[in-house]
This record gives C-alpha cells, structure tokens and sequence, in this order.
C-alpha cells in the first residue's frame, strides 16, 4: 500500500470522509515520514505530534477533518506564538485567524514550517533553524520567505501548507519546488496573530501540489466556493517588458511552451508607471518594516541586520514625504491600470521568477541584461500583485535540463482567486499534468 502522504490533500480529504484512511494512521504516517525524509530538507523544524494527537481528537467533521498541514512561523498558534523565522517569540501564543479557520474545518497542524529570518529574503538560507532545502536538489534554495511550506509539499510530507507573500514569498518557492502557490487577495483572512498584518503588502499564501488542492486549502481559508467556470475561455495576456524580457531562456521557453498548449493568444500589455513598480514598493516597505527590540537584534543574522538597517535608513532619513507621496500616487495609478488592463484580459501573466532554483550560497543571478541580486530580480517580477493587493498564483510549467521546476504566474482582479485557480487547471490539463506528476529525488524514496 502507498505511503497516505502520496496522496494529494484532496485525495486524503475524501479518503478520510469515506473511511478508507484512518485520521490517526494519517497524522501517525505523517509525523514518521517527516522523521525519515525532512532531516536532510530541513522544511519543518518543529513537529507537534503529542498537539497534533490531541487536535485531532477534537477536530470537527469539516472539508479538512484529520488532514495534517504545516503553518509558517509568521502565524500564532495556541500552543506556540509566532517567531518569523528568528529565535525570538513576536507574536504570543493566540489562535491566528487563519489558523482559527483551519481548526474550525478539522484541518491538524502538525508542525511549523521553516522560512527566511524575518520573511526579508526571497532564498530561504537564513533561519533561526538553519536553511531550508530543496527537495529536486538539497544544495539548492528552495526560494522563500515561505521556504519550508513549499519544500515539504513538494516532499511528500504533507499534502499543503499556510504560507504568507509579501513580495512573492508564496510564489517563488512554489516555482522553485514545483508546486502550485497562491497568494490570497489583500485583507481577504483575518490577519489578527499574523506577522504580515504590520504591512500593506502581505497576505496569507496557499500551498498544495496542484489547483485542486490549493481550491480546498483556500476556500477554508477564505470562507467561500472557488469554483470557477472552466479555463478554456479565458482571456489571458502577458504584461510587457523586462519581466518577460529578461530572464533566463529555459524560464522563457518553457513560459512560451505553456502558453501555447493552453490555447490563449495572450497578447502583450503594458501599464503606466510600470517602471516604477519595484522603486514605489521599496520605498513604502522601508517605511513599514518594524525592526525586533534592539536587544533582539544581536541574535539575527548579519544579512538580516544589514537589511533592517538599510530600511531603517532609507525609511527615516533618505525617503520623505514627497517621496512617499510619490510611492503612493503610482501604487494607486497602478490599481487603476490593472483594472483597465482586466477589461480586455481576465488574468496577466508573468514569469514566477528569473531563473529555476539557485545553489544556496548564490547571491546572484545572471540575466540578458547582466548579473542581478536574486532579492531584486525575485521581487522585480512578482511585487506587483502585493502593491495593488491583487490575488497572483503561480503553477508549474516545466523542468529546465537540469530537472529543475519552472513556474508561470498569474494576476487577476481583486477576490478572482477562483479565476486563477481555473486558469491553474487549464494549464494542468494542456500540459496533460506532465509537470505534476514527477515527484522531487527526495520524494522518491
């Protein structure tokens, strides 16, 4: 018999209500294969199974009654408060609103997913717990801020994840691991005991293997059905320039490739201020970064302090008012442009990121117009949705020669993430899910 982790959460879910899968042979296969497999990957640095156990026992017969998933470290949880990815609590323990959410659909929080120190880097090498790894290859990032919740879906250790994205946090480390992330439309959670609430950026992320799962993981979270009306039809284009432009050419071909089996023309378009987009998203992040008590400092990472540093720099003594307004005033154009732009399209799309997976003690990446900071190019292509609060999902598309995933992001209005689970299946079922049925090395054994 198959390991109950080799199912997908939905299938786990209807096992479950069936009584064909046992809730404690689930949660107990679990809690052994994150022991056997997750050393070495370093995605879940803390298991609950004696909490898990207990959760279970009480769970409600909800859509997710006995599945086990992990919650990043940016969430608050009753038993354990939120800690960022650092050695310090930031968040006392609480039932977060998204976790309540969980627990209300009998979902079981077996553990907490690693990610990078403080959600300020798009790797994952820098954690409190050490760095996380990828699952296709264990020298590489397995991309971040949500690191650990891609890595261990794309493992087989749990069947989804709650992450978070603030500039691509869900996204990237669901291309770099080759799975399905979508970021949730801005507010659309309770974001009481949630680290993200102190920007107007982030928002909570859904991880699963595919657009089905991450339909079930967000429908909880979000409170409503995403069923959509099919994927075919859809208008899709591509947002123009430099995020289709300059990135590497197995990212582009296998980007064209995808695009073609799904039958959309997508034709290109481009927005107003467009150019402006990472500048006014720098600018206002800088000014919302809360850094920890100085007595906190000393324990982060040098990278990390570097970081709060300059933000706190560039947020208090370089960046005034004018500036601000300035940040504001193309955040608000941008809302309007990518309205107009949903009239003739119901999704853009755009690269997940530049490249496939870097090695962990890679900086940089090499693009047509030269090298590049993997934070820069990173949030260059996918900060967009998080400065307009537009929902953005990305879905695998293919496999560079070296067998690393490539992923294809998609916007669509503000509260259409059924629309962008719709368009996820259709590119699924073009491809004839040629990039979701081959698991990572690690998941092979």
């Amino acid at each position: 018999m198959s390991h109950p982790q080799d199912l997908s959460l939905v299938e786990q879910a209807a096992a479950l209500r069936r009584g064909t899968l046992s809730a404690s042979d689930l949660l107990e296969a679990t809690v052994d294969r994150l022991a056997e497999r997750d050393g070495a990957l370093n995605s879940t640095p803390i298991v609950f199974a004696s909490v898990a156990r207990e959760q279970l026992s009480r769970a409600p017969r909800g859509p997710l009654y006995g599945v086990p998933l992990t919650v990043k470290d940016m969430f608050a949880l009753p038993w354990r408060g939120a800690r960022n990815g650092t050695c310090h609590e930031m968040i006392e323990p609480r039932a977060s609103g998204a976790y309540a959410r969980l627990r209300d659909a009998g979902a079981i929080v077996v553990g907490v997913a690693n990610q990078h120190e403080l959600g300020m880097g798009s790797t994952g090498s820098v954690s409190a717990y050490g760095p996380t790894h990828n699952p296709w290859d264990l020298a590489r990032s397995a991309g971040g801020s949500s690191s650990g919740s891609a890595a261990a879906v794309a493992a087989r250790l749990v069947g989804a994840s709650l992450g978070s994205d603030s500039g691509g946090s869900t996204r990237i480390p669901a291309a770099w691991c080759g799975v399905t992330g979508l970021k949730l439309t801005y507010g659309s959670v309770p974001y009481d005991g949630y680290f993200g609430a102190r920007t107007t950026f982030s928002a909570p992320g859904a991880l699963g293997r595919d657009a089905a799962d991450v339909r079930l993981l967000s429908e909880v979270l979000l409170g409503r059905s995403l069923l959509g009306t099919g994927g075919t039809s859809l208008r899709v284009a591509r947002l123009a320039g430099e995020v289709f432009d300059d990135v590497s050419a197995s990212v582009r071909e296998a980007i064209e490739h995808a695009l073609g089996l799904s039958g959309w023309d997508a034709p290109s378009v481009r927005l107003n201020e467009q150019g402006l987009i990472l500048a006014a998203s720098l600018a206002l992040l800088a000014r919302e970064i809360d850094p920890p008590p100085a007595e906190q400092m000393g324990s982060l990472s040098a990278s990390t302090r570097a970081s709060l540093l300059a933000s706190q720099l560039l947020g208090t003594e370089l960046i005034g008012t004018e500036l601000i307004e300035r940040a504001q005033s193309v955040r608000v154009t941008l809302r309007r442009e990518l309205a107009r732009a949903f009239v003739d399209a119901d999704v853009l799309a755009v690269p997940s990121t530049p490249s496939t997976a870097p090695r962990l003690d890679e900086g940089t990446v090499t693009l047509p117009s030269g090298p590049m900071g993997l934070d820069q190019a990173n949030l260059r292509l996918n900060v967009l949705a998080n400065l307009t609060g537009v929902p953005s999902i990305s879905v695998p598309v293919g496999l560079d020669a070296s067998g690393l995933p490539i992923g294809l992001s998609l916007l669509a209005p503000w509260g259409e993430e059924a629309r962008l689970l719709e368009a996820a299946a259709h590119l699924e079922r073009a491809s004839e899910r040629a990039f979701l049925g081959v698991a990572p090395p690690l998941a092979r054994g």
